[in-house]
């Protein structure tokens, strides 16, 4: 007679059998190696006359690669590669942009114009360029040691910067060891001038997006980093002259100028500076939110903020705040409007455009600043975007795939003109 055997005990000793393999034999699983790739940032040494020595080469166009700012002035468009160059196109036909040539600018992420000359930074110099010739362009002055916050060892002359560089290792949480740091280009927007187009004092002005760290006022160029404002006299275009700097605090991230006055995001919270005398800006206020990655426009009454979450972040909310801020000394915020994602944003009218980051670009009406979300025209989900300028004949919006021009006649209805795409190379 055949004994029949409980199922219970035939899965106890299927489990015992399996354990003592697992005993005898060497584990499959401590001979598997898991690596991990990623893109971060690692530090590079430089000597400051490596580079100050080296001549700036005007090239002709090239690509795109890993497009930074944008930033308009007359028919043309400067897009930079952040610590590289930058980019110029003629623009006069937002449908059909025409690449002209690249300046070669190591270390570069900023830049603002000023009747003809283009301020962009080297490293740790203020370069002028005289653009009045697009196939000439000349540098007419090095202003140095004006963002000493690079130096390394200002003794022996050495600075630090960053280089993405692809890493391949064991560890899991290689991108967030002490010697690297993460690539967010489009966070930096390193990527990452707010100014709008204008006739200041006799002087005109190009127009930036929001998320810019140099715009330009009352004669006087305004940098920012991730402590302090830097003001230049710059009523002489071609001779740029450093005065003071401003310490701010920490997380400063952009600068937005309008009507006198200068509003400085931060990842804390919007500064407010009265520009009326501007060799010496005067604080008026602070709008504290919590901490979030923060570009900021503004028109007569409200000032729109994006709160955005992200690593450098330190993982804050999605938000659109908006702001009463008819009395500059005591802005009032209204609502808050959860969004997805918000990066750089655009002014124009009753109408804001907004960059979704990969959640795409967003235009709502804001006559109404009480109903917001109520009167949200578009969403491309599509377009990747990081910035965004309403220029006069075109919206320009930058993100990492490319830049695209928008006919905005009818707000309520995007018309796209011309896209420049990032180089497959």
């Amino acid at each position: 007679m055949k004994t029949k055997l409980h199922p219970h005990f035939i899965l106890g000793m299927q489990f015992m059998l399996s354990l003592m393999m697992v005993l005898v034999l060497p584990s499959c699983e401590d001979q598997i190696e898991t690596t991990y790739t990623y893109q971060t940032q690692v530090p590079v040494f430089i000597e400051v006359n490596s580079f100050r020595e080296a001549d700036i080469v005007i090239e002709p166009g090239i690509p795109l690669d890993q497009p930074g700012k944008i930033y308009i002035y007359g028919d043309y468009l400067f897009i930079s590669e952040p610590g590289e160059g930058i980019h110029l196109l003629d623009n006069s036909d937002p449908s059909n942009p025409q690449n002209l040539n690249f300046i070669n600018i190591p270390g570069t992420g900023d830049m603002a114009i000023n009747e003809n000359i283009l301020y962009a930074d080297n490293y740790i110099d203020l370069l002028a360029f005289d653009i009045s010739n697009p196939e000439n362009i000349q540098l007419v002055k090095r202003e140095k040691d004006v963002f000493p916050n690079l130096y390394s060892n200002e003794e022996t002359g050495t600075i630090m910067t960053y280089k993405d560089t692809v890493i391949t290792s064991t560890e899991s949480n290689m991108r967030w060891n002490s010697w690297g740091r993460p690539t967010f280009r489009t966070d930096m927007m390193t990527f990452e001038s707010a100014s709008y187009a204008n006739s200041d004092g006799g002087q005109s002005y190009g127009q930036g997006g929001s998320m810019a760290r140099f715009t330009l006022l009352g004669g006087h160029l305004y940098t920012v980093d991730n402590n302090s404002m830097r003001i230049f006299n710059v009523e002489k275009p071609m001779d740029p002259k450093y005065l003071s700097d401003i310490n701010l605090g920490w997380g400063i991230e952009t600068i937005f100028p309008f009507k006198g006055n200068l509003f400085i995001g931060s990842m804390s919270g919007m500064h407010i500076y009265d520009a009326s005398n501007p060799a010496e800006p005067r604080e008026m206020a602070v709008y504290s939110h919590i901490t979030s990655c923060d570009p900021v426009v503004v028109n007569d009454d409200y000032a729109f903020v994006t709160l955005r979450s992200a690593a450098i972040c330190q993982n804050g909310a999605n938000e659109l705040h908006v702001l009463d801020i008819k009395d500059l000394n005591s802005p009032t915020l209204l609502k808050a409007y959860p969004m997805d994602n918000p990066h750089g944003l655009g002014l124009s009218g009753d109408y804001l455009y907004l960059a979704e980051g990969d959640q795409g670009l967003k235009s709502f009406n804001v006559s109404d600043v009480m109903e917001i979300t109520n009167n949200q025209l578009e969403h491309l989900k599509n377009l990747v975007s990081i910035d965004i300028i309403p220029g006069p004949k075109s919206l320009i919006v930058i993100g990492p795939d490319g830049v695209c021009q928008f006919d905005y006649s009818d707000p309520e209805k995007l018309k796209k003109l011309s896209c420049i795409n990032v180089s497959n190379e």
